[in-house]
């Protein structure tokens, strides 16, 4: 049953039609049942001309030894005119008659090799009769008749038959034995048999020829009605298959189609009267419901998409004018706090003229408050400034050969001041050399960003460690502290606008414009904790290589 689904599993996948997988698969069946069929019908066809052979036989058997038997009981017969020597073993073996005549008493095994003689002249069949211990060599047993009379000896065995092939011809082959009764001790006394011993056996040879070709012929015409009555029902089966399933099912896949690539078609339900009716029933609803709920779609989308057309228009206007907002008091906001930024250097050095040192230390300490948020309100202007170029698209990028191992010395030499003051030392594993394309003085703005942060957050007499590597079209970057460390819940969170960690001092945009400068190289950058669980390490992946970047 399984190897019968996984056939029919088959040819289910098979990429041919449907009417040639029902062809297929039913004309397998048939053949294989026929075929079963016929197998079963040849061999009991054989087995009943088999037994009727077996029949024949044993009833010529049973004749034989019928005859021998009306012999030996009539104490044998007298025939006149043989050739043959007296039996010297029967009693008055010959006679003669008042004419002179000569008779000559012939015993049963005389007659039956007499009666044989006349049989295979016939040709019709003949018999032989044999033994194991012969008076006459002529009677001497073939190789079949052999094995038989052994197998007569040593059991109970009644009978042996079988189909023998010799020359060109077929022949049926039935030996039976013959036992020692009273009346054959006559002449066999003397060789010591006692009755009911085996005495030989009489096997029949009958040619049958006609019976295997009756075989033969009638397993032809099995299989020609066979193949006929195939083809006939695979003709009937496609018919029908046609008429009933194939032509309403390509009908409605005709539908289908239409339906599918938006296609008006005269569709109608199909009228068959059984379950493809029902289908194609159900087929015209769902088209139905599917058409109208596509029309009210279209519909609920268009008005959809108009109230989102109009809103993103107002929204880009907003934006337009957020972002002229921020440049226009961006600006204006630089003016005046460049200014009052000067006027405080300006008081600064007049105050130190003054004589009363105490007065002047409580006035600077007043000026530093006022400069340092001066300075960070104009830091943050010109951060605002470049995140919202940014963000809107309107940069420049200058790509240019930028060797990044003398750019990163260049930007720590340019903290030297704060990271002697700070005891820092910076550890660089780099190569010789390492060249890319990028903008030079936006990626100083990153690596300035990342080293100041590194600093700021690093302890008294800590080391930044700086690794260069190469890969073949990137160059990755990475920048390790060993101050505090980000939290792995904000550490998503740190290259958003204006977030900051804590109480800690800065604008909340370094990072987020450094994000920006390096997807703008179509790079990146992301920050992890250090497996030590001490410090943080900042990572910048920049492409080797690339075309010039710019904004709208």
């Amino acid at each position: 049953m399984t190897k019968l689904k996984e056939f029919f599993t088959n040819i289910r996948a098979l990429k041919i039609s449907l009417s040639s997988k029902f062809i297929i698969g039913i004309a397998i069946v048939l053949s294989l049942t026929m075929g079963f069929s016929i197998y079963f019908i040849s061999a009991k066809h054989a087995d009943l001309v088999y037994e009727q052979l077996n029949v024949q036989a044993k009833a010529l058997f049973t004749q034989i030894v019928l005859t021998r038997q009306w012999i030996a009981d009539h104490g044998g017969i007298y025939v006149g005119g043989s050739l043959q020597e007296p039996n010297p073993y029967l009693q008055e073996s010959e006679i003669t008659d008042t004419a002179g005549k000569r008779y000559i008493r012939e015993s049963p095994a005389m007659v039956t090799k007499e009666l044989s003689k006349y049989a295979r002249e016939k040709g019709t069949f003949w018999f032989n009769i044999t033994s194991l211990k012969l008076f006459n060599p002529n009677n001497a047993p073939d190789e079949f008749e052999h094995e038989a009379l052994l197998a007569f000896e040593s059991s109970d065995q009644k009978e042996i038959s079988k189909m023998e092939k010799i020359g060109n011809y077929y022949f049926y082959r039935y030996i039976a034995p013959l036992y020692i009764k009273e009346s054959c001790l006559q002449c066999h006394d003397h060789q010591g048999y006692t009755i009911g011993d085996v005495r030989g056996a009489i096997s029949i040879t009958m040619p049958v020829d006609h019976a295997v070709h009756m075989i033969n012929s009638e397993r032809r015409s099995l299989l020609v009605a066979s193949a006929a009555t195939i083809g006939l029902l695979m003709f009937v089966l496609f018919i029908m298959m046609k008429t009933l399933v194939l032509t309403p099912v390509r009908q409605l896949n005709i539908y289908m189609k239409d339906f599918s690539a938006g296609r008006k078609s005269n569709t109608s339900i199909i009228r068959t009267g059984d379950e493809l009716e029902d289908l194609s029933r159900s087929f015209m609803e769902m088209s139905k419901s599917l058409t109208e709920y596509h029309s009210d779609l279209e519909n609920k989308v268009s008005i959809a998409t108009k109230s989102f057309e109009e809103a993103n228009t107002r929204l880009a206007l907003l934006n337009e004018k957020k972002s002229d907002f921020i440049a226009s008091i961006s600006h204006e906001l630089r003016t005046p706090m460049t200014s009052i930024k000067g006027a405080m250097d300006y008081i600064r050095a007049k105050i130190r003229k003054v004589t009363d040192i105490k007065e002047t230390e409580e006035l600077m300490e007043f000026l530093d408050v006022i400069k340092n948020n001066a300075d960070r309100l104009i830091r943050m202007v010109n951060d605002t400034l470049d995140l919202e170029r940014f963000e809107s698209g309107m940069y420049d990028l200058h790509l240019s050969d930028v060797d990044m191992v003398a750019l990163i010395k260049e930007v720590i030499v340019s903290f030297q001041s704060i990271s002697v003051e700070k005891g820092i030392v910076f550890e660089i594993n780099a190569p010789t050399e390492a060249v890319i394309s990028a903008d030079e003085d936006r990626i100083r703005q990153v690596l300035i960003n990342l080293i100041s942060n590194a600093i700021q957050y690093s302890p008294r007499r800590a080391c930044v460690t700086i690794h260069v590597d190469e890969t073949i079209d990137m160059l990755n970057i990475s920048i390790m502290d060993e101050g505090p460390g980000i939290p792995a819940e904000v550490r998503e969170k740190i290259f958003d606008k204006f977030y900051t960690i804590g109480n800690r001092y800065g604008t909340g945009l370094g990072l987020a414009i450094c994000k920006s400068i390096v997807d703008a190289h179509k790079g990146r950058i992301s920050a992890s904790k250090n497996s030590n669980m001490k410090g943080s390490t900042f990572y910048v992946d920049l492409p080797i290589k690339q075309e010039s970047a710019q904004g709208k």
